[in-house]
């Protein structure tokens, strides 16, 4: 007689604990804001998916977030200290309990928005996250493009009160000082790129503009070194080393892929130095192997047949799983994508590719090890673009500790800087860029 009720007790005490674990709701264990010119993103990070449904309201410009069946614990409450008043888009953001089982973001912009919110799996050292891309309504580096083929109708708007500057002005684009002509000289470089002659006034000069991407960056932290070294901390000094080289050089520019701590998918990586008409694209690494004994410096370039050894493979794979631990929405198709990463005929910028990796291998030789005498080639998703000649960098192995206390040593970057600029120069000067409609007035 008793097997009934202590069965009936024992289910109300299980219900009883089922509805206390509902009650609880997902715990949000991260949340992590990374501002940049580009766009700003928002990542919540929990154990479990989170169901969401988001809104856009007007007047004022703002972003409504409801997640469902969700704790207000102290990372999501810690979200409003996250936000910079120097954030491009976002103005502040409010955290609260908006009904029983609810929690609301209201994300306040400081003008309109294109937002994007996905979910992503577990990947690498992350959990499930929740991810809102929040980006102007048109791309910064295309509206600085039309402004400079527009100067007339380019306005140079004024900083808002609490100094914030309008995306479009923070972008660096090479071209924004150059003057367009409608049929420029076929005239190259001088053969030796190390001559500083000046050119007579009033003469036109080729402008040579280099795609400098620093690998990694934001949610994804690339490789780390034994002591703590994140690659994508070391990639992005030795890349803005190199760009200020190249820009003190006559007649060469160099663009970043990304100048702060922000994820930019590979693809994107690639579309930047298309848009920007670039005649060279270097990707800067300091990657990791498993084992701790790996060293030395290494170029890459593209291969359509397969990688050149086991360790290009390797690497390889691991670059381009950036995208997933970066995290990209994958559902999107992006037309100007597919034209990009066609699978063309790409012998030529491989043949061009390869000639400046061995250019570029000789000069690290002096400063580094060389991890192989010989430039390998494996099939790096960055290095994609099927007309701009590219190569891949590892300056050194992370997973060194040797080699990680030099890539931190300031002194070495700029030698890497420097080693990678001369063996760019060396390459124009056996390979003279052609002429393009991008100029130079000195």
């Amino acid at each position: 007689m008793l097997e009934s009720p202590m069965k009936l007790l024992a289910f109300v005490w299980l219900l009883g604990l089922g509805l206390v674990a509902e009650a609880a709701g997902i715990s949000v264990t991260a949340a992590r804001v990374w501002p940049a010119a580009d766009y700003t993103r928002i990542t919540l990070e929990s154990s479990q998916p989170i169901s969401h449904k988001i809104m856009t309201l007007k007047d004022p410009d703002r972003l409504v977030l409801d997640l469902e069946n969700v704790e207000l614990g102290a990372a999501l409450k810690a979200v409003s200290d996250k936000i910079l008043s120097s954030d491009p888009y976002i103005r502040q953001v409010r955290v609260a309990n908006f009904k029983p089982g609810v929690v609301r973001l209201v994300v306040d912009l400081k003008s309109e928005v294109k937002p994007s919110l996905f979910s992503l799996p577990p990947a690498g050292e992350y959990k499930h996250r929740l991810v809102l891309d929040v980006y102007p309504p048109q791309d910064p580096l295309m509206a600085m493009l039309q402004d400079r083929e527009n100067p007339i109708e380019a306005a140079s708007p004024s900083p808002e009160p609490g100094g914030y500057v309008p995306p479009e002005k923070a972008v660096e684009v090479a071209i924004a000082e150059i003057p367009t002509i409608s049929q420029p000289p076929e005239q190259a470089l001088p053969k030796s790129m190390g001559d500083k002659k000046t050119p007579a006034e009033g003469e036109m000069v080729r402008l040579i503009t280099v795609a400098i991407d620093a690998g990694h960056g934001g949610e994804d932290p690339g490789a780390r070194g034994a002591n703590g070294t994140h690659e994508k901390d070391v990639t992005l000094a030795i890349a803005k080393k190199l760009k200020a080289m190249i820009d003190a050089e006559p007649n060469m520019r160099g663009v970043l892929t990304r100048d702060g701590d922000y994820f930019i998918p590979l693809h994107g990586r690639v579309i930047k130095a298309r848009k920007l008409q670039a005649d060279l694209f270097v990707s800067i690494h300091a990657d990791a192997f498993v084992k701790p004994e790996a060293r030395g410096s290494s170029v890459f370039a593209l291969s359509e047949r397969g990688a050149t050894s086991a360790m290009a493979r390797y690497l390889a794979k691991k670059e381009n799983e950036s995208d997933l631990i970066g995290g990209v929405r994958l559902d999107v198709k992006d037309p100007y994508l597919a034209k990009t990463l066609l699978d063309l005929s790409q012998t030529a910028t491989i043949n061009d590719s390869l000639k400046l990796a061995k250019a570029v291998l000789g000069h690290l030789g002096e400063i580094n090890t060389l991890h192989k005498p010989a430039v390998e080639q494996a099939g790096f998703a960055v290095l994609k673009s099927p007309d701009i000649p590219s190569i891949l960098v590892e300056t050194a192995f992370i997973s060194n500790p040797e080699e990680e206390r030099r890539l931190n040593d300031e002194a070495y970057q700029t030698k890497m800087a420097d080693a990678v600029l001369s063996g760019i120069k060396r390459y124009f000067a056996a390979n003279p860029p052609l002429a393009k409609s991008r100029m130079a007035m000195q």
